[in-house]
């Protein structure tokens, strides 16, 4: 077909317009699509002939996703999926993206929650309908095993959510250590380009530097602080303080020391989490400092993880040091279609649920049906609003504003 500006009359492209009616589009709404050419010049002149017919507009960053969940072709946690997806800069993201697009978590969440309506509906009738001759007498026992079940089902669920909460935003790799140690180097060593300033100066990097890596397909974020000693300088002050939070928030700290530097024995940096690694990288061997093999060094009694020795300046030792850096994230990244949740609104949500469940079983035990009816309620409600069928206006344009126009 022709496309024409129907102001000039112009064609402007020869195009393929197809037509989806609703319900069973991709929104749920009839919907035209034109394929044009896909010169910027032929984009540009068709949304302007498009702007000029009245009532066309553009649509708003993800308008499309959010008529298809207003129109029930998608649930919340699909159009999670589908965001993440868009965004996904790895080969493990994008697999993780598009299992929670299909369904992953938002069809387990509405099995969940008609088992949930099941137990609600035995305790209700059993309070309502008690003296009715039909009703059996103990209803409760069932409603909480159904309860007790989907307790041990959700908190499996919540085992790997760290991890796939991790995997969508990126392992976190601090490079840490005093300063001149060669920490810039040993990141632009890695990255395979200048991302740091590199200087004799002690104390040339002041703030904490961030780049994204794809190792093996897996997402990184490499971090290159500052030279962690004693200082007056208060802007160094800063910058210590920041490369200690930073590392200490970190899944895997590579503590940097010249080679001919007594080794450590203990990583001088406390992590908050017990999971945080510490491994001791050795650097400048090069210079000759040290002629100790890789992960050779006092091994047995130190409490770094790994230690290695390197020389970041001209590449000795960083075959071994990739290779277990890759080995590192497919162990930590080491889950499969059991790793339901992928963001910190799932994770919440499904402690709530959890939380109500456990709160539920306890009530039951008491005899207190109707405490034990509202915690159901609760837990109910909680599944409800992560997959959007309840009380969810509040995180919907915080969602939607994460996709671009026309998404």
């Amino acid at each position: 077909m022709r496309v024409r500006d129907p102001s000039a009359g112009e064609t402007i492209d020869e195009a393929l317009a197809l037509w989806f009616p609703g319900p069973k589009s991709e929104t749920g709404e009839d919907v035209a699509e034109l394929q044009l050419h896909g010169g910027r010049a032929v984009v540009a002149s068709v949304l302007s002939a498009l702007g000029k017919l009245e009532g066309l507009r553009l649509a708003e960053p993800g308008e499309f996703t959010r008529r298809a969940f207003e129109n029930g072709r998608l649930d919340l946690t699909a159009v999670e999926g589908l965001a993440d997806l868009i965004a996904a800069e790895t080969e493990a993201q994008r697999r993780q993206a598009f299992r929670q697009l299909k369904g992953l978590l938002g069809d387990r969440a509405e099995r969940w929650r008609a088992s949930l309506i099941e137990a609600l509906a035995l305790v209700e009738a059993g309070i309502d309908f008690s003296d009715e001759a039909d009703v059996p007498e103990n209803l409760i026992a069932p409603a909480l095993v159904l309860a007790q079940n989907l307790r041990h089902e959700i908190a499996a669920a919540l085992t790997g959510a760290v991890r796939g909460e991790r995997l969508r935003e990126g392992l976190i790799v601090a490079i840490a250590g005093p300063p001149n140690a060669g920490k810039s180097t040993l990141l632009n060593r890695i990255v395979q380009r200048e991302a740091a300033i590199v200087s004799p100066i002690p104390g040339t990097t002041r703030d904490v530097i961030e780049v994204h890596l794809d190792l093996d397909g897996y997402p990184v974020t490499l971090l290159d602080t500052a030279g962690i000693r004693e200082s007056d300088d208060l802007v160094e002050q800063e910058g210590v303080r920041r490369a200690r939070q930073r590392a200490a928030a970190a899944d895997l700290v590579l503590w940097v020391e010249e080679a001919g530097e007594n080794p450590r024995k203990r990583p001088p940096i406390a992590g908050k989490s017990a999971s945080l690694a510490y491994w001791l990288i050795r650097n400048k061997v090069d210079l000759g400092n040290s002629k100790t093999p890789i992960k050779q060094i006092n091994e047995s009694e130190s409490q770094f993880n790994i230690i290695l020795s390197i020389s970041a300046l001209h590449g000795k030792g960083m075959n071994e040091l990739m290779d277990e850096l890759s080995s590192y994230a497919r162990t930590y990244f080491a889950i499969d279609d059991s790793a339901l949740v992928t963001r910190e609104r799932q994770r919440k949500l499904l402690e709530e649920t959890s939380a109500a469940l456990d709160r539920a079983s306890k009530e039951g035990i008491g005899g207190r049906e109707d405490i034990l009816a509202e915690e159901l309620r609760l837990a109910s409600r909680a599944l409800g609003r992560l997959t959007g069928r309840v009380d969810v206006e509040d995180v919907l344009d915080v969602i939607f504003s994460e996709f671009c126009v026309g998404k």
